[in-house]
Parts: structure tokens; sequence; C-alpha cells
């Protein structure tokens, strides 16, 4: 463009850039919807399908059904894989540049969680429900969960939470938390024996008395120690003036006896869990029982991650009913 200076003073051409329009291609992008833009953008940031999908809480197989619908609207590629990393292609560069650009901020910032506070007997957790909360977590990375175990009757009076599991002795009237909470569930009975690991025991030899004990260390995960219904076994751990460890982790005592021919007392539930380990029913007798309970914080009603929690207990439960006594 040319500009000629008034009279008496010299003319000076300037040239200026045109503004170049976006390609027709990445016009459109303001007309992706705002949930596949972020499927793309958070896709874009994590390098990984499965992590984005986690970071959306939503399904890995979901979310590559919306980037391929987005690539076939657009005509181009966005990502590629360089060996087994997922990277952008020069269009998906293109583009991921243009979305920003209209957003003002390339990182939405994620919808605020509520802390969920979930109390659990430490055993439980465990040997039951630790797998199932690591899948829950790997498909939602925005949750935000607060574990807490319980070891004791004073940990649960102790405890606040949203949703809380306890062993009790009673069948009935279970003595609960000290907050107020919905009607409890009693989800299993659980009888519980002494336990010797395969690999140090023949059948023909395995004990089925006390006096078969003497020849043997007994271990103690001491958190039983104030048990009533351990009653029996409590009481022989007190008679013992030789061949008894004591120990404050629930892990070191299953270390204990799978590793050093230690006895120990566990749930009957054990040998399913764990193939190396079996139980010896006849050496005491009689059965040592406790009782699963679960419960809702009154104030945690009506949260549905609260009520997901639940579900996935309750599920777990059912999938492994044949575990436990009814």
């Amino acid at each position: 463009m040319t500009f000629i200076e008034p009279a008496g003073r010299q003319a000076v051409t300037a040239y200026r850039t045109p503004l170049r329009a976006p390609d027709p291609w990445l016009a459109m992008a303001g007309d992706i919807e705002p949930q596949v833009a972020q499927c793309f953008l958070v896709s874009a940031r994590c390098g990984c399908f499965m992590q984005a999908a986690r970071s959306l809480n939503v399904k890995a197989t979901w979310l590559r059904k919306q980037l391929a619908q987005l690539e076939a609207r657009l005509q181009r590629s966005l990502f590629s894989f360089q060996g087994s990393a997922l990277t952008l292609s020069r269009e998906g560069r293109q583009l991921q540049a243009r979305l920003v650009s209209l957003a003002q901020d390339g990182s939405p910032p994620l919808s605020d969680q509520p802390l969920i506070r979930l109390a659990v007997a430490e055993s439980i957790l465990h040997d039951i429900l630790g797998r199932d909360l690591i899948a829950l977590l790997r498909r939602n990375a925005s949750v935000r969960l607060q574990i807490i175990t319980l070891d004791s009757e004073l940990a649960l009076q102790a405890v606040s939470a949203d949703l809380v599991l306890w062993l009790s002795d009673a069948h009935a009237s279970a003595p609960g938390p000290s907050f107020a909470t919905l009607p409890a569930d009693r989800l299993a009975r659980l009888d519980y024996l002494p336990h010797i690991a395969k690999r140090y025991s023949r059948p023909a030899t395995r004990p089925d008395c006390l006096d078969d004990l003497n020849d043997y260390m007994l271990v103690q995960w001491l958190a039983d120690r104030h048990v009533d219904s351990f009653a029996p076994w409590n009481a022989l751990i007190e008679q013992r003036r030789a061949g008894v460890v004591q120990v404050q982790a629930y892990e070191l005592m299953l270390e204990m006896i799978r590793c050093s021919a230690c006895i120990g007392l566990l749930p009957q539930y054990m040998s399913r869990f764990d193939r190396g380990l079996v139980a010896l029913p006849d050496v005491f007798g009689l059965s040592m029982q406790r009782h699963l309970w679960m419960a809702v914080s009154a104030q945690a009603e009506g949260l549905p991650e609260v009520q997901m929690l639940r579900e996935l207990i309750h599920h777990t439960f059912d999938e492994r009913r044949d575990w436990f006594q009814a």
C-alpha cells in the first residue's frame, strides 16, 4: 500500500503484511463442542489416551471414539505414534494452538471434587478391598479420596469419615463409630483360624492340637490383643515363654507366616487370598468369629461419590461371597 504525504513533505512508501486467515479446516475449531475440545487438549497434554481417560473420568474406548470422530470431521490426522509414545501431528499442533487461542487457556480448570473419607479395617483393606480401590483410581484420576485404616475399637471411636467398614464381635447390634450414620449393613461373618505356610508343613504332620504348636513359633498382630473373640489365641500367646513374636504391622505378620515358618491367626478366607497358606482347623476345636459392618455417615448420604464407593464395596463382597459366612 502506498501513502502519499502532503505537498512539501517526502513521500513515504510503507508495506504491511496482510493478516493470514487460518486454514479452512482450522476455522472449524470454534465449532468443536467444548467436551470434545477438552478431550483433545487433555489427550495432547497427557500424551496417553489411557491417562487422559482417567483424568476425564471416562472410558478410554469412549475417548478414542470422540477423537476419531473429530479427525473424521476435520479430515485431518491429529495424533501419531513414535514408537510407543503418543505425539501430535503437525495438524494436531495447529489445532492445539488454535483451541488454546480461542480459550485463552490451554488447561481447562478441573471442577472441584469433594473429599471423600473412607475408614476401613486394616486387614479388610489389605486382603479384600485394596485391589478394587486401585482399579477405581486407575479409572478416575480426579477423585479426592482419603483412606483411613482402623486397627482397634479406639480408632473406630476416634475416626470421622463418610463411609466406614469395621470389625466387631457382635452379630446383632454392632457398636459403631461415634458419629451419626445410617443403619449399618452387616457384610459378612469372618471365622478365624491358625494358619501356616504350606512350604513349612506336610499334610500328615500339620499341627492338630495345642501341644503340636510347641514346635513352632507363633506370631501375633498386636491389634488382636484386645479382641474378645480371640481370647483362646491370646491366652496361648500370653502363656508362651519362648517362640513368640509380636508385630505392629499386619503385612509383616503375613510375611512372618509365609517366610519364617510361623503360625498366626488369620481369617479363614486367607487360603483363598494366598494359596500358599493353609488353615489349621483342629487346633482349638472352636470357632473364633468376627463380623464385618459398613455404614454411611448421615451427612454424606446424598454424595454420588460415596454411593459409588458403597456400590463398589457391595460388588467386591458379592464376588467373593464364597469366601465368607453369611
